[in-house]
């Protein structure tokens, strides 16, 4: 232990911030089972009688289930369209035999993942604003009929999903680019030796050298399947898309916190976080059977 102190004190920071900012906020968990008074403070605050009155008065709203639907919908949208682009990308990029052209394309893809959502609407809106937007005004000019793909609840989730995929296209890859590094180059060579193609190769050496990844991302996408991406979509909704784009931390933020209800708001984010938690043991205890699973 001695020999390998200064790896520890390496640690050091990294362990003293999630302790900080993970595991000490969850004593405030607790005002979910009380009347949270902002001035008296946790301690003071009596308890909810029911103890379940907070988490009641989300269940019985009647924005419920269309809260839920919306949330898991988008979420699963977001995780279906946007786990293999960046394993298309990274295996490309790994295929490419031109150096300088790889490093341009990957510097270029990873560029939007430094972007704020404030920027990427302000993007959007100039491409997709349905009297100046640039799609919509070649449209007109080809004879067509503008699309108002910001305040229409047909079009709007496709907006989300696209814009989410294109911020994280190329830091994902990134990922699976360390992971093709990582595999034996001379189970390559010895393809070749066997008169095995490029696209053979990819199918039975690439792809099952990054199985393992795959699944761990994915498990880990599960346990966040009820952030659907509060800041992407408090920024890019309005009161038409309502019906498609309130989620549950958009309900939260309106009703829990702009109207000083914490006790609501952390009752919801404690149900999130249960739900959350039992679909990573579940898709873990799947993964097993692949081989792949965490622990």
């Amino acid at each position: 232990m001695l020999k390998a102190r200064a790896f520890y004190m390496m640690m050091l920071p990294g362990l003293a911030w999630y302790i900080i900012f993970k595991y000490l906020p969850m004593y405030g968990l607790v005002i979910s089972f009380k009347d949270y008074d902002i001035v008296g403070g946790i301690m003071n605050s009596p308890w909810a009688d029911p103890w379940y009155k907070h988490f009641q008065y989300f269940f019985d709203s009647p924005y419920f289930t269309q809260l839920i639907a919306n949330t898991f919908l988008i979420s699963i949208y977001k995780m279906a369209f946007g786990l293999v682009p960046p394993v298309i990308l990274a295996i490309l990029l790994h295929e490419c035999r031109i150096p300088w052209f790889t490093r341009f394309i990957q510097t270029l893809s990873y560029m939007p993942h430094f972007l704020s959502w404030v920027i990427i609407y302000g993007i959007s809106l100039a491409l997709f604003s349905e009297t100046t937007g640039l799609i919509n005004r070649l449209i007109v000019d080809y004879g067509g009929k503008a699309i108002p793909f910001l305040s229409s609840n047909e079009w709007f989730r496709s907006v989300l999903v696209t814009t989410d995929i294109w911020q994280n296209l190329g830091w994902g890859a990134i990922i699976y680019l360390a992971a093709i590094a990582g595999i034996d180059p001379t189970l390559y060579e010895a393809a070749k030796v066997d008169g095995a193609g490029r696209l053979r190769m990819i199918w039975h050496i690439t792809l099952p050298g990054i199985r393992t990844v795959f699944i761990l991302l994915l498990i880990m996408r599960l346990g966040y399947i009820f952030d659907a991406g509060f800041e992407q979509i408090y920024i890019m909704y309005n009161v038409q898309v309502y019906e498609v784009a309130d989620i549950i931390d958009t309900w939260v933020f309106r009703t829990g916190l702009e109207q000083m209800n914490y006790s609501v708001a952390s009752a919801v984010g404690l149900f999130k976080s249960v739900i959350g938690f039992t679909l990573v043991i579940l898709a873990n205890q799947l993964a097993k059977t692949g081989g792949g699973s965490i622990w």
